[in-house]
């Protein structure tokens, strides 16, 4: 009878974890999470004089990708098709921050060893660094991220920061994706 109860109580959890995920506050979430990111960036950036790398501003544009998927979510919420696909690429997306964080993390503990080059590495035609440079202009090579809290560097705490999204966006899109027609 425990594990009934149990499983009946775990069900009703994931209904509510849908609930979310199917609602406008994932989105809302989302880009409020990518603009207090992005904040704590420039705060940084133009307060602390943390120049940004390469690594960091790539770090930001994917940010930026995800405020601008978030918003397409906030206005078309109600179509299962758009929300899912949208939860998906917010997932890809999370799971590129991981590589961009291990790379900078990498080069800032010395286990990767490369070159880190002032350029963006983005084509001509879509020059972020020249259009929005208060943003995305890169200001010094890699090697080395600011200390955050408790010794713990800013590599790191966007390496922990992009493995805890990527298994919440990993899990919300897996409910989405399955008990979205299931009625329970």
């Amino acid at each position: 009878m425990s594990t009934k109860n149990e499983i009946v109580s775990l069900l009703g959890h994931l209904m509510n974890i849908q609930k979310y995920a199917e609602s406008r506050w994932l989105w809302i979430g989302l880009i409020l999470m990518g603009l207090g990111l992005e904040s704590v960036a420039l705060y940084y950036q133009y307060v602390l004089e943390e120049w940004p790398c390469v690594l960091c501003i790539h770090f930001r544009m994917w940010i930026a990708l995800i405020i601008i998927l978030a918003t397409f979510g906030l206005f078309a919420n109600e179509n299962k098709k758009i929300r899912t696909v949208l939860l998906v690429m917010v997932l890809l997306v999370a799971i590129i921050l991981i590589e961009r964080s291990y790379q900078l993390l990498g080069v800032e503990q010395g286990w990767i060893m490369g070159m880190c080059s002032m350029e963006s590495g983005l084509p001509s035609w879509f020059s972020l660094d020249k259009w929005i440079p208060w943003l995305f202009e890169i200001k010094t090579s890699c090697g080395y991220t600011p200390i955050i809290a408790f010794g713990i560097s800013m590599a790191e705490m966007l390496m922990v920061f992009s493995i805890i999204l990527t298994l919440a966006m990993a899990y919300l899109t897996f409910i989405q994706i399955t008990l979205s027609n299931k009625k329970l």
